[in-house]
């Protein structure tokens, strides 16, 4: 494990679809999917299952981001991490991915 962890992408827990084999660290059941922003993330899924990512139909899901830990991470603990490794440059609340890129 890395001793910074870092932000590396946007990502998406949909934590009512059938769990995948592989997850990050912190995550025990669903899939997330990751991307570049979470419109990317979004777009994905609806490939993957033919479903709409903001229907019911779809479950419960956070957004968030993934780690240089393979962690999942909620926006606000996302913007922790990027301020403290300086890969944004202002303290915020919540981050976007568009604060990144």
């Amino acid at each position: 494990m890395s001793k910074t962890e870092t932000i590396l992408c946007a990502a998406i827990w949909y934590k009512e679809q059938n769990t995948a084999a592989h997850l990050p660290t912190n995550v025990d059941k669903g899939i997330v999917i990751c991307g570049h922003r979470h419109p990317h993330c979004i777009a994905t899924f609806v490939s993957l299952t033919g479903k709409r990512s903001v229907t019911p139909e779809c479950g419960e899901y956070e957004q968030g981001f993934l780690t240089s830990n393979n962690r999942f991470v909620s926006r606000e603990e996302a913007a922790k991490i990027a301020f403290t490794t300086w890969q944004i440059d202002m303290p915020k609340q919540t981050l976007y991915s568009e604060d990144l890129y």
